[in-house]
Parts: structure tokens; sequence; C-alpha cells
């Protein structure tokens, strides 16, 4: 830990000084340079000094959100000022060098000084994603979007031609923070009169306790014809901080299981249940958490043990990675997974039916939206939540509402 902020504070210096390069270079007003180093070196004080309170068997708090808040929206502008000037360093480099060793011109200065432009230029750039997180923090976090999506399945049950489904996923109620919002999103997820409503896990960040406030609130999710169900993201196993001892675990282990029922969903764990209309069914499965680098506590093969493959099935499964390694090529054929965990990672650029772009694609093949392979889909919904960035910058917390049609996507 003290290696990781040792070395983290020299990257946070590095990034001073280049900042300072432009600073001076735009600014000639001592005072106003000095007034502006101070403000620098309290940050990064109070950064520092934050990180290194951390305490493991806490976690995640609002005061540390802050912390990392402040820490994207002033060092990744700072960042992009210094990615400039190094690329600019380079290049003067590269031109003293020339100037020394090739044209033999002793008596210019072995660097250029800096270009007053390229500075400019370096603050314009870093101007938007300081702007964008700031943003994100004060808007973004809370611009819920509903997306609508229609899948056309061939062998969807007649009766169930049309039938809607609502997703939630990450609620990480731990992050909350305006009560005002959280009962508009809701109102939202009402508006929607779905068939059935899917909550596909991370109620909490970590501790049972941070769900307490909200329980009221989610209750007012009203009863949905076919049902209200869940299943547990990675965070609801609460093992990203130290408890004091596998006792206490496994207690709030139990209390956030519990929350589920708190709230009127029914909380699947390895199992399912058919879902029925009429004369006809659909099969609905719930597995624990599986994912490729996290837990792996999913166990598809029981989850559907007395399903058959002729049936039409529904996934949830929270991490979007268990359809990429387990579940798109399963014998059973799987037909739509609902999954959710990646957040969109709370920041990139999305231009709906156009352009998607986020850092979450390097991590995940399916990151947010619709995927499709041999007639099987997933769903990844972009999170209700925030956690660690308090906010999200272009990747909006999202309400899905899905549409099973019958028949083949001719679009």
């Amino acid at each position: 830990m003290i290696f990781r902020i040792v070395f983290l504070c020299l990257i946070l210096l590095v990034i001073e000084l280049y900042t300072f390069q432009v600073l001076k270079t735009l600014i000639k007003s001592k005072p106003i340079l000095f007034s502006i180093q101070i403000i620098s070196i309290l940050v990064l004080v109070y950064i520092v000094y934050s990180l290194m309170q951390f305490d493991r068997s806490v976690g995640q708090t609002k005061q540390m959100m802050v912390v990392m808040g402040l820490l994207l929206i002033v060092y990744v502008p700072k960042l992009i000022l210094t990615l400039i000037l190094m690329g600019e360093d380079i290049f003067r480099l590269g031109a003293g060098t020339v100037n020394y060793f090739v044209n033999y011109d002793k008596n210019t200065d072995f660097l250029n000084s800096r270009r007053k432009f390229i500075s400019q230029i370096g603050l314009g750039l870093a101007a938007v994603p300081f702007l964008s997180l700031i943003y994100g923090v004060t808007i973004g976090k809370y611009n819920y979007k509903v997306i609508k999506q229609r899948i056309f399945f061939p062998d969807l049950p007649d009766a169930f031609d049309g039938f809607t489904i609502t997703q939630i996923s990450d609620v990480h109620s731990g992050s909350f923070d305006n009560p005002e919002k959280i009962n508009y999103a809701i109102d939202l997820v009402n508006e929607q009169n779905s068939d059935m409503i899917l909550f596909t896990g991370d109620i909490v960040n970590t501790d049972a306790k941070e769900m307490h406030p909200w329980i009221e609130t989610f209750n007012r999710i009203k009863k949905h014809e076919y049902g209200k169900y869940s299943v547990l993201g990675n965070h609801d196993y609460g093992e990203y901080v130290t408890w004091p001892s596998e006792v206490a675990k496994e207690d709030n282990f139990k209390a956030i299981k519990d929350l589920y029922g708190q709230i009127g969903f029914k909380l699947m764990l390895n199992e399912h249940t058919f879902i029925e209309k009429g004369d006809e069914k659909i099969a609905l499965i719930g597995v624990e958490n599986w994912g490729h680098n996290f837990k792996k506590a999913g166990d598809i093969d029981k989850a559907s043990q007395y399903v058959n493959k002729e049936d039409f099935k529904i996934l949830m499964s929270h991490d979007p990675s268990h359809w990429e390694y387990e579940v798109q090529h399963h014998d059973k054929n799987f037909h739509l997974t609902l999954s959710g965990h990646t957040h969109g990672m709370q920041f990139g650029i999305e231009i709906p039916g156009y352009f998607k772009w986020s850092l979450a694609q390097y991590v995940y093949k399916q990151w947010a939206g619709l995927y499709e392979n041999l007639g099987r889909y997933v769903y990844v919904n972009r999170g209700f939540g925030f956690h660690a960035y308090p906010g999200r910058v272009g990747i909006m917390p999202e309400i899905t509402v899905i549409e099973l049609k019958k028949g083949v996507n001719v679009a």
C-alpha cells in the first residue's frame, strides 16, 4: 500500500511540474502563479493524506468517493497537458540533437524554448475532460435514461409475443446522496408498466447497512403482474473489505440477501422458475455471480437442471463475461441473458445507433447494450447507480425495457 502511494505521488509530482510549465508559459503574473502553486500543493496533500487514511475494514465511504472524484477532476486534465508537453519535449530533444550533431551549430541553445501555442492547445484540450468530469459529478450521475430494446426470437411462445421486461442493475445504494433523484428514478421504473421486472445484482457497495435508508424508496417499485426477480452481483458478497471475522462476513452476506426480499424481489440463487402465461411458459433462470476475473459462485448447470433445451429461457447473470465464456455456446441454448456489472466504466462517448466507446470495451467484449451470437443474445445494462468515481460522463444511468417479439429481426 505504501509503495503504491509513493509511486502515485511521484507520478502526480511529474504531472504537477509539467502543468506548471504550461502555466508559466501562459501566465506572467508571479502572484497568480504562486497562488495556483499553493492551491495545487494543498489539493495534492489532501488527496494523498486521504488515500493513506483508507481503512480496508470500512471500504469505500462518501469521503473517499469525493477524493476519487477530486483526483480525476484535477489530474486527468493535467495528465493531458503533461502528455502534450512530453510530446513537445521529444520534438525539442530531437531538433536539438539534429542541430548539435548534424548541423554543427554550437551557438544556439540545445533545447528551443517552449512554444506558447502548444501550451494553449494543451489547455484547450484539457478543458474538455475537466468540464465533462464536473458535469458527471453534478448532473450526469442522476441523468437517468430509459432505453427500450425490442428483440425477436423465432421460437418465442406465442403468448409471450410483446411481453415486456424492465431491467435494473448495479444500484450501489451506498453511493447515493440525493433522495429526490432516486425517487424520480423509481417513478421512471413504474412508468414503464412492464409485465415483469428483473434486478441483476449489486444492491450495495459492501455493507448491508448501506441500503437501509433506501428500502422504503425501493419498495415504491410497484408489483409487476409476472413478478419481481433478482440475482446477486460481485459486490453483494462483501469481499472488498477486511472483516473482523468470517462470522461477521457471513452475517453481512445473509443480511444483503435479505435486502432483496425486503424490497419485494425474489432472489434467485442458482435456480429457476417458470413464468406462465395462458397455456404457455418460459423459463427464468438466476445464477449467483460468475465473472472471468471475479467470484465464480454461479452454477448454470445446477440452475437449469430441470429446464429442457427446447424451453425458451431468460438468464439473469450479473457479469457479462459469464455469457462470453460459458453461456453463449451452452448446449441448453439460453435465448436471452441479462447482465450489468461494467457500468460502461461510467465514462465514455455514446451516440445511440451510431457510435459507442468506453475504456470498458478493452476489458469486456460485451460492455453496454445488446450483443448477439447465433441467435443468442446478451443485454448489458449500464447500471442504475455509480461506484468509485461519483459521477457519469457519456454513459448514463440506465433503466432498460426489453420487449420480446415472435419472429425474425429483418432490420
